[in-house]
């Protein structure tokens, strides 16, 4: 049995809950690399935008991570300044279910469109994490938790090359039927 498929499971233990700690929690760079790492809402849109962009590799391996690492540092920041943005968490999760549709389908897209994507939906989730923090700490917590979102981006794009086509297309599926799940829970 390979890595990733022992992973998987893992992956799919963790629950939404476990993302959010208590208030008085937050601030510091360890908060932050690990609340992307214990939300499944998390952890399945993160990851499935490496597994697609490293499905369909070239620019666009590193096209699409990049835009939603800057993208949800911009939503961060929006959430800090006091910018409203509606319907974050509807948004959060129709992420989960875009991505893995556009990975059960192998969507091919150019750069500039993959960037477009995986940046609209990073701003909510960057705005979301923003809206949980509040002002302390947040320099360090939006680093931390830019820099284990970058990390589960680089899990998919491994599990794009450690899956036949076939295999990475079938877990895109599963995400976004996970996503779906998730939203009418």
């Amino acid at each position: 049995m390979n890595r990733a498929a022992l992973a998987l499971p893992l992956i799919l233990l963790a629950t939404p809950a476990f993302a959010h700690l208590p208030h008085g929690e937050y601030g510091s760079f360890m908060a932050g690399a690990t609340h992307p790492l214990f939300g499944l809402d998390h952890v399945l849109a993160m990851t499935v935008v490496g597994l697609w962009a490293g499905m369909i590799g070239g620019r666009v391996a590193l096209a699409a991570p990049a835009a939603f690492v800057l993208a949800m540092i911009a939503g961060y920041v929006l959430a800090l300044a006091g910018v409203a943005l509606p319907a974050a968490e509807p948004m959060i999760l129709a992420s989960i279910v875009a991505f893995g549709l556009v990975a059960a389908l192998a969507l091919k897209l150019p750069p500039a469109a993959a960037a477009g994507l995986a940046g609209l939906f990073a701003l909510f989730h960057g705005h979301a994490h923003g809206g949980e923090i509040g002002g302390a700490g947040a320099l360090a917590f939006g680093a931390g938790f830019a820099l284990a979102t970058a990390g589960l981006h680089l899990a998919g794009i491994g599990l794009s090359r450690a899956l036949s086509a076939v295999g990475a297309r079938a877990l895109g599926g599963l995400a976004a039927a996970a996503g779906a799940a998730l939203a009418l829970s």
